[in-house]
């Protein structure tokens, strides 16, 4: 139980770095800020669908955690350089 916690509340801390990075990317406009604005969108309706499946298919809450926070730590990583 600690595990799921733990997960869910570093995915809150990842999330909010995320959000400001996409939001800095997004304000400075042009080209890139559209871009980002569109994959943000696609990008999340893709992991609700994975994370629903998920769940329907019988993984845990844990497993589906683990896949956002790589998701997450990816998107940081990747709008960080």
């Amino acid at each position: 139980m600690f595990k799921l916690w733990f997960d869910l509340s570093m995915l809150g801390i990842e999330t909010q770095h995320v959000i400001w990075l996409r939001s800095m990317k997004i304000a400075a406009g042009g080209k890139p800020g559209e871009r980002e604005a569109r994959r943000m969108v696609i990008e999340k309706a893709i992991a609700a669908g994975e994370a629903g499946f998920a769940l329907a298919i019988g993984k845990s809450m844990n497993s589906v955690i683990s896949g956002y926070r790589k998701k997450v730590r990816a998107n940081r990583r990747r709008l960080s350089h």
